[in-house]
């Protein structure tokens, strides 16, 4: 729940379709996964609610997210 909300929250934020919004649910859930088997690797036990490491799950939802961001967003393309 707390990825989903993550991935909402970030596409309230920085807006976009329905297509964006399925990227930032999917990248919010992958790097919160992410973020909190890193931690509980590396042993970080900042704020940790239960078994979720909050604090690394959510870093890792964060840096996801902008990562999809970065990597989905359009460029203009170089035309000579």
């Amino acid at each position: 729940m707390i990825a989903t909300l993550f991935g909402a929250a970030f596409h309230l934020i920085v807006g976009g379709g329905a297509r964006y919004l399925a990227l930032y649910l999917l990248s919010g859930w992958i790097g919160f996964a992410l973020g909190q088997s890193l931690g509980d690797l590396l042993g970080i036990a900042v704020l940790r609610i239960g078994q979720i490491n909050f604090v690394a799950a959510s870093l890792g939802a964060l840096l996801a997210l902008i990562a999809a961001r970065i990597f989905s967003s359009e460029r203009p393309s170089m035309r000579r």
